[in-house]
Formats: structure tokens, C-alpha cells, sequence
């Protein structure tokens, strides 16, 4: 197992973040997954936080990421659904027709800590997201 580490100690922080579309409006497919995910490195370098997997379904995306103990979640969450909302709506205004008040994201998150199973098994788990 490698671990991370900076200046005064060493770690190795996983989490499973799942985000849902307001109101379950489907409106991801791979170019705008892409084009979130994009958003979510550039603002996590801000954080320390990288991402290990990533996967969509229509109205939600899943993702791992690792993260070091000085990561303000709660503020880069803050941070990407502000951005993502407002960067989606504007260079893809198609989906502004099938939102609800201009609203992208619903207001709460889950954040799941990976202790309780291997990285293997949540990476198939995110993997096999949006294939039924």
C-alpha cells in the first residue's frame, strides 16, 4: 500500500462522492461527464484533492478521489458545484431547458469515506454506474 505524506505526516484519504442532478433531470452523457470531471481537477488542485475514478449515469455522477488532511471538503464542494453549475449552464445552454429554476445540482451530497471496502471493489462499483 503506498501512502501519501507531506511535511509532517502520512495518509491515505479516499472518498466516494456522489452528485445528483436537481430533481433527477437526466442530463449527462459522456461529453458533459467529461467536461464536469474537467472542472473538478482544476478546482481540486485548490485542495489537494486528485481523483482516482470518476462515472456518470444520466442524472448523477460518481466519484473517487483522494484527498489530504489540510482538504477543506465542505469548501471545495462548495467551490465545484458553484462552478460546475454555472460553467454547464453557460457553455452548454441546452440543459438550461431541462432544469428546474436554473438549478444544476440538488443541495446535499453524499461523501463516503472508503475505509469499510478495498479501492478495488468501489472502483468496479463506480466503473459499472449508468450500464443497465
Amino acid at each position: 500500500m503506498k501512502l501519501d505524506n507531506n511535511k509532517h505526516s502520512v495518509f491515505l484519504l479516499h472518498y466516494h462522492l456522489v452528485l445528483v442532478v436537481k430533481n433527477r433531470r437526466q442530463v449527462f452523457d459522456d461529453e458533459i461527464s467529461n467536461y464536469a470531471k474537467d472542472i473538478f481537477e482544476r478546482i481540486g488542485q485548490s485542495y489537494n484533492i486528485t481523483i482516482e475514478d470518476w462515472n456518470h449515469d444520466k442524472d448523477h455522477v460518481h466519484v473517487m478521489f483522494k484527498a489530504h488532511p489540510n482538504s477543506e471538503l465542505s469548501k471545495f464542494l462548495n467551490a465545484y458545484k458553484s462552478a460546475s453549475s454555472r460553467l454547464i449552464k453557460r457553455d452548454f445552454p441546452i440543459i438550461r431547458n431541462k432544469l428546474w429554476k436554473e438549478m444544476f445540482w440538488t443541495r446535499s451530497f453524499c461523501l463516503i469515506t472508503t475505509g469499510g471496502a478495498s479501492i478495488e471493489t468501489i472502483k468496479q462499483y463506480i466503473e459499472k454506474q449508468g450500464r443497465k
